[in-house]
């Protein structure tokens, strides 16, 4: 009710402000002409991107309202890749946002706001990454986000940036510098426990797990990996966690087989027309992160589950349990590339944590703006995620959050 005479009062002043003493004709005209307005917004259909900005919160972050940037103002955000059907969907986001705001704005030509996505392109290179953040904080822009890939590796950076009045935005994966000005990401910590309770379901809560992260460096992979441990160990005493393997350090398994292979104890497979083992010795760094994957793989026959922290994690299980002919392991995880979703509907995945990456790059620019306009920021904005399976991958709230490189 109160939002109701906090509407009627408003649209008396308004009323008031263009002419209290109009006729009662000139009055009912525009009734009719806001009326007509009206119905024009409700017969506009909404686009489909849309949806993936309603789940964000605090809402504020959906829309790029309220922001008086400066005519030209420059906007950087620094990416972890270039490639790859997720981090195409954040600068798709990006990309709109920048949009919205110049239209909000009414400015053209060189007057727009410019927002740049950039990355390594390398992805997830540490060096290549802090060489990026070098040049465009030497370009001075009003704001700068960035998808942090080492998070101990900036810091150095973000005390400049400090020092030159850049005030910086994390999104995706940040850090506990105290000095960001906000952080725009999935809630990392729920949906691992989440995928960590649906694994469990999936085992009838006894078992062998192996965790895949995606990397050992990252905010993002430690919380998906730490949280989703956690909860089993607190929760499924019945499952075990028998290896983690990060996927930027092959080096420790590359060791323990290559002495493996060379007392002969585990079999490398077929190289040069024979099998190694006994008699052969090894390079640990001509093994594969593929024949590491199978040895971790292999030395787990009782393996029951499988959780990886990214759509790379993911699809390395697969693939992996695929090369060794291993079956009847459930898997779960985040993200949802086309090659993801194959799987789940093949059966190969049992369920998927699937983030707002449109979302992301979307709030990261909103939440730059406001860093630059000394705008409050939430420490803390939430891009939404949805728990996806086989069963409810046509359900309405699912396909909204889905995203496809086709």
């Amino acid at each position: 009710m109160k939002k109701g005479k906090k509407w009627i009062a408003a649209a008396l002043c308004l009323s008031l402000l263009s002419g209290g003493c109009a006729a009662k004709g000139d009055a009912n005209n525009v009734s009719v002409q806001d009326t007509k307005e009206d119905e024009k917004k409700e017969a506009a259909p909404e686009k489909a991107y849309q949806a993936k900005l309603r789940v964000i919160e605090p809402a504020a972050y959906s829309n790029a309202e309220g922001l008086p940037l400066e005519k030209g103002s420059y906007i950087s955000i620094i990416g972890k890749a270039e490639d790859g059907q997720y981090w195409k969907e954040v600068q798709k986001g990006v990309k709109q946002a920048a949009e919205d705001l110049n239209a909000q704005l009414g400015y053209e030509g060189k007057d727009k706001v410019k927002v740049t996505y950039i990355a390594p392109s390398q992805a997830n290179s540490v060096d290549e990454q802090v060489n990026i953040l070098d040049e465009e904080l030497a370009r001075y822009p009003v704001a700068l986000g960035i998808s942090i890939v080492d998070e101990q590796a900036c810091g150095v950076q973000f005390d400049l940036a400090s020092d030159s009045g850049i005030p910086v935005v994390a999104f995706d994966s940040g850090s506990d510098y105290q000095g960001l000005m906000a952080t725009v990401s999935t809630n990392n910590a729920e949906s691992a426990k989440v995928a960590a309770d649906q694994l469990a379901d999936q085992m009838s809560a006894s078992g062998e797990v192996i965790i895949f992260a995606h990397d050992s460096k990252s905010k993002t992979a430690k919380e998906r990996e730490s949280c989703f441990a956690d909860q089993i160990r607190q929760n499924y005493s019945g499952i075990s966690i028998v290896d983690v393997f990060y996927m930027d350090d092959l080096r420790p398994w590359q060791d323990a087989m290559a002495a493996e292979v060379d007392a002969g104890t585990y079999k490398r497979g077929e190289e040069e027309g024979g099998l190694l083992g006994g008699e052969e010795t090894v390079d640990p760094e001509s093994i594969t992160e593929e024949e590491v994957i199978d040895y971790i793989l292999s030395k787990h026959p009782d393996l029951k589950g499988c959780y990886g922290t990214s759509a790379d994690a993911v699809g390395a299980i697969v693939h992996g349990l695929d090369r060794i002919e291993k079956e009847d392991v459930m898997v779960v995880g985040f993200d949802a590339n086309d090659e993801q979703i194959e799987m789940l509907k093949d059966g190969k995945v049992d369920g998927l944590v699937v983030q707002n990456p449109f979302g992301m790059g979307y709030a990261a620019v909103i939440a730059a703006s406001r860093a630059a306009l000394s705008i409050g920021n939430e420490a803390y904005v939430d891009t939404g995620y949805v728990w996806v399976t086989k069963e409810n991958l046509s359900d309405k709230e699912v396909k909204k959050m889905l995203y496809s490189g086709k």
